[in-house]
């Protein structure tokens, strides 16, 4: 019995993770706005009706798909990561990897960090899955802070007068929760780098840094570096900032 039900089991996975190969392939073709169930399982010689008893909507199989992506970036980003070297270079490692799995995937980028789909409404758990890839960014930066200070910063400590209030807020909640060590200001760098790099891969990927820095290896090395002034981090070789 336990063997059966496990042969079941594997054939159902074997048969999931050919559905959303499929899937992959028809966003090479046809962009996630062409999503289509029915081609899907046309494709793979089913009838809808079997392949809608793993995934009842076109909603479900590209939730699945976008949190398959997330979970690929986040690994690539992850296995390239050296915690045991400096903060800077675990930076260039960790960004460099994140750029050449976007040109490796480009449509499976293009769905996490493209337009939104129309009709499609995320559900919570793609957040949770896209928070995998700043926090990865802000375990290096933490590391380095926490490397140089003797404590979490003091809440009570002035803010920056060029910070909004709002702003204020929204930067100490995210303290609060991930980072309470890290002053406003370091935070919001933080998000200025992320930001930055997903700007330049999405420029890159969607041609429009050709004819001015196009290939963009050496620019794309360029404002990793400045990315990693902007945050604090020290330069190489040195210790302490």
């Amino acid at each position: 019995m336990n063997a059966g039900r496990t042969a079941r089991e594997r054939a159902r996975a074997e048969l999931t993770a050919g559905i959303k190969d499929a899937a992959r392939r028809q966003l090479a073709t046809v962009g996630a706005d062409g999503l289509s169930l029915r081609a899907v399982a046309r494709e793979l010689g089913m009838v809808s009706s079997a392949l809608y008893r793993y995934f009842p909507s076109r909603d479900e199989l590209l939730t699945a798909l976008i949190v398959d992506a997330y979970a690929s970036l986040a690994a690539a980003a992850e296995t390239a990561d050296e915690p045991a070297t400096e903060p800077r270079r675990r930076l260039r490692t960790v960004c460099a990897a994140i750029r050449c799995w976007a040109r490796s995937h480009p449509h499976e980028y293009a769905l996490i960090y493209g337009s939104q789909v129309p009709g499609y409404r995320a559900p919570p758990v793609t957040v949770e899955s896209a928070a995998c890839i700043p926090l990865v960014l802000l375990g290096i930066v933490r590391a380095g802070w926490i490397a140089d200070q003797t404590g979490p910063a003091d809440p009570t400590a002035p803010a920056d007068r060029s910070m909004s209030p709002v702003l204020t807020g929204q930067l100490r909640a995210l303290a609060a929760r991930f980072a309470p060590e890290l002053p406003e200001p370091v935070l919001a760098s933080v998000l200025m780098a992320w930001t930055q790099l997903f700007g330049m891969v999405s420029f890159e990927l969607s041609g429009h840094l050709v004819g001015s820095v196009d290939p963009s290896g050496d620019f794309f090395g360029y404002a990793v570096e400045r990315m990693a002034d902007l945050i604090g981090l020290p330069p190489s070789g040195t210790g302490s900032r």
